[in-house]
């Protein structure tokens, strides 16, 4: 049988505390080594550590200490953000947060911690066999929350991946090992054995061996082979004297521990088989080994927010835009990506994420652009597909600054979406309008001589293609009386509007109602639109001419879609 000091749970411990530590100092390298290259100025490593030295410095020293000192407790320590926005959300977190760093504290580092504090200090007495339930059912309160949350919000569904899953599974099998191995060690003969061994001095004639089993039978709910263990009243007053001798110091009632006693009685009909096949020991090899996989995930998981987000509320707390050294701002974004918890409130509250249940694109929503410009800032391999559902995903956004003003570390997604656009350019992907327009170049002329071409014009054919707005189909009605034309900024400002711009306003109106769909969509006018409305406002036929240049340009862009086969609206 495995014993709780088994060489190979010592191994794994300092295993998991080599990978943790490695993890942690590569984390922080990198910090400092990547950067999100948008053409601008790089800076060495060695640079953008004195210059986040000598930031920390000025701090410390400085009047922002003082908001330092504000974040970290009404940001860090009591999640002000998370409760603006969510308390549901806030509860959850609170009740994982605080709930898993005292079970941490009271129980895991419990002999090492509490005994500093509380002299005397036992797992199995009251409070603190009553306190390790409690926060207990916190932390599992926690994980029923964000299951719910994230089974039951949409925007919140469909960005869960992998890591959130690990996650919640880790800290799942943790709480739910430990109550069912408190279970288990309540009700077994076992375990009481060692007890009366090793501290049952004064239990040595086998009336008081008999007296006391059968105390702990009623009294612990203690499930022993032997069948009547069984005493008088005489009987059962010597064992709680026995009890109180030997026992009491370090071991209280277990109804105290409300959650485990309730399992214990759950389990009593199976008690002598589970206590037989050692359960106990397996439950503690399973209770530990998670705490030691989390331990050595930490860095590389979602879990690593827990070093990274804090630092992300402290420093953009203080950094002041405009003033901050160019090396420190560098730095600051790559530390984001790991600040990132991954719990999709920017998600749910971006103003464009609507436009996903009709693109289809993971990358409108703000916490999957961030992954996907994480990929960018790392030079991960990406193929052209990936990064056209990338580029296109980028620029579908308002800029209304909800999701950074949400986040609850604090995150400058703002900022992020500026550099992930300028960097997409760099790597030769633009605006999709301007890939659009580029596609269209390539795959439809405009012929130099319209009228040498006659086309029998089909009332049905634009009508139908035309149809994502009920306006555009007004082109009918243009007499091509040169009004729009005579009304566009653009055409004003152009020294040779048909050689720059290909057709006018009205000559588009007219081609559309020829049939000539490659004439329109190349012609630069349907692209260099202001969108101003003046051609609308002074048509006398009430054609909607913005609107009409505005589904080609749609209409553009499906077939430029189509071409890289980019997720199906």
């Amino acid at each position: 049988m495995f014993i709780a000091d088994s060489p190979f749970v010592s191994l794994c411990l300092h295993l998991s505390l080599v990978i943790c530590m490695v993890g942690l100092i590569f984390k922080g390298v990198t910090w400092f080594q990547h950067q999100i290259n948008t053409g601008g100025e790089r800076f060495p490593a060695g640079i953008r550590v004195l210059a986040a030295v000598r930031g920390g410095v000025g701090v410390l020293f400085g009047p922002k200490l003082i908001d330092l000192v504000k974040i970290f407790f009404l940001d860090v320590l009591l999640n002000r953000r998370v409760l603006k926005e969510d308390f549901w959300r806030w509860l959850m977190h609170m009740l994982i947060y605080v709930g898993f760093t005292l079970l941490v504290l009271t129980h895991a580092l419990g002999a090492v911690i509490m005994p500093r504090f509380f002299p005397g200090y036992a797992s199995t007495v009251v409070p603190y066999i009553y306190l390790r339930n409690l926060f207990g059912v916190a932390v599992l309160a926690g994980l029923a929350i964000a299951l719910y949350r994230r089974w039951t919000i949409p925007g919140m569904r469909v960005t869960t991946g992998d890591q959130d899953r690990y996650v919640l599974i880790i800290l799942a099998i943790i709480m739910i090992s430990g109550f069912l191995m408190e279970a288990t060690k309540i009700v077994s003969h076992a375990r009481y054995d060692e007890m009366v061994a090793q501290y049952g001095d004064t239990v040595t004639s086998d009336v008081d061996k008999e007296s006391l089993r059968a105390y702990w039978a009623n009294d612990f709910g203690v499930i022993f082979p032997e069948p009547g263990v069984t005493a008088d009243a005489a009987g059962m007053r010597r064992g709680e004297e026995l009890h109180q001798m030997n026992c009491a110091g370090c071991h209280s009632k277990p109804d105290w521990a409300f959650v485990s006693y309730g399992v214990a009685k759950k389990i009593r009909p199976a008690a002598l088989g589970l206590t037989s096949a050692g359960v106990a020991i397996w439950l503690w090899y399973v209770h530990v080994l998670a705490c030691l996989v989390g331990l050595a995930y930490l860095p590389f998981s979602k879990f690593f927010h827990m070093v990274a987000g804090p630092i992300s509320l402290l420093v953009n707390g203080i950094m002041a835009r405009g003033k901050t050294d160019p090396a420190n701002v560098a730095t600051r974004r790559i530390m984001e990506f790991d600040a990132c918890t991954r719990c999709g409130t920017c998600s749910v509250r971006c103003s464009v994420n609507v436009i996903f249940w009709e693109m289809h694109n993971l990358t409108i929503l703000p916490s999957e652009k961030l992954k996907a410009l994480k990929s960018l800032a790392f030079n991960r391999p990406l193929t052209e597909k990936e990064l056209r559902i990338i580029q296109e995903g980028s620029h579908i956004c308002t800029g209304c600054h909800r999701c950074t003003d949400v986040c609850p570390v604090g995150i400058n997604l703002q900022d992020l979406w500026l550099s992930m656009n300028d960097l997409l350019e760099l790597k030769g992907f633009p605006e999709p309008a301007v890939s659009a327009r580029q596609f269209v170049a390539d795959h439809y002329t405009q012929k130099d001589d319209a009228r040498e071409i006659i086309v029998l014009p089909d009332h049905g054919v634009f009508q139908q293609e035309l149809s994502s707005s009920i306006q555009a189909p007004t082109f009918w009605s243009c007499y091509r009386c040169q009004t729009c034309t005579n009304a566009c900024p653009v055409v004003a400002n152009c020294q040779d509007p048909v050689a720059e711009l290909g057709l006018l306003p009205h000559q588009i109106m007219h081609a559309l109602a020829l049939g000539l769909k490659d004439e329109a969509l190349a012609a630069g006018m349907t692209w260099d639109c202001l969108t101003c409305y003046m051609c609308q406002e002074y048509c006398p036929q009430g054609v909607h001419v913005a609107d009409v240049l505005y589904e080609l340009r749609n209409m553009a862009y499906r077939d430029f879609r189509a071409g890289f086969a980019l997720p199906k609206t």
